[in-house]
């Protein structure tokens, strides 16, 4: 039988955090802000699920949504932030930055990794707007990154998953490649047929009504929100399971 594709959850805040772990999921991408595609979490939020959470802890290193490309002082701000982690004993961070012209900003990237110290490296899906895909994924592999994050350059990791494929042919065993975008217990075996992602991502959310009785929406002030949710975390898992008794 051929081993489960690990399955990481992009978790939003600590409540997610937790709700992943309970839910069987191999580790966890802690970020906050995910409708802009996810930024670097609280300090607090880092430190209270470094205490809580038992699988790996990975953290998400970036200072704003928007583009990938950074200036001095949001990089001194994503040094910092990795330094945070590593002092914190997070297991790994997850970083990317791009020059003007769409390629790697690799004097960045080096110096994040050197920060990073002996945690591992995710270069997330900066590698989807970039200008080449594969030759930013030998970047990645040059830097050092244990795993890259992509959705195959499309809105979902279903859509993008021929381009996954080859980007798993061309990693050929030298970094892991892992698709996110999408992804849930419905459509998880038909990405794993197509892409043949060594691991998949997703947020597994669900909206959480507010308790509040007294109830006023405004523009940016919705009262619910999403969150992380243990069952589809363990549908995952199980849609997971299955995939890997089929193929095995």
């Amino acid at each position: 039988m051929s081993a489960r594709v690990r399955l990481e959850i992009a978790a939003g805040s600590l409540a997610s955090a937790l709700a992943a772990q309970a839910g069987g999921a191999d580790r966890v991408e802690l970020c906050e802000n995910l409708g802009e595609g996810g930024c670097t979490p609280s300090y607090g939020t880092l430190a209270v699920a470094r205490d809580r959470l038992r699988i790996p802890l990975h953290v998400l290193i970036r200072p704003r949504g928007g583009d990938f490309l950074y200036g001095s002082e949001e990089i001194e701000v994503m040094l910092r932030d990795v330094e945070h982690c590593a002092r914190l004993g997070c297991d790994g961070v997850v970083i990317g930055a791009l020059e003007a012209n769409g390629a790697v900003d690799l004097p960045t990237c080096a110096a994040l990794r050197e920060a990073a110290g002996g945690m591992a490296l995710t270069f997330h899906r900066a590698i989807d707007v970039c200008n080449d895909p594969l030759v930013a994924l030998e970047a990645a592999i040059g830097l050092g990154c244990s795993r890259v994050l992509t959705s195959g350059g499309a809105d979902t990791a279903l859509a993008g998953a021929p381009r996954i494929a080859a980007m798993v042919a061309h990693a050929a065993g030298r970094i892991h490649v892992m698709a996110g975008a999408g992804v849930d217990a419905s459509n998880v075996a038909e990405l794993l047929d197509v892409s043949h992602a060594h691991e998949v991502h997703a947020s597994a959310g669900a909206t959480r009504r507010s308790a509040m009785s007294y109830r006023a929406t405004l523009a940016g002030l919705v009262p619910d929100w999403r969150q992380t949710d243990e069952s589809r975390v363990r549908a995952l898992c199980a849609a997971l399971a299955q995939h890997a008794m089929r193929t095995g």
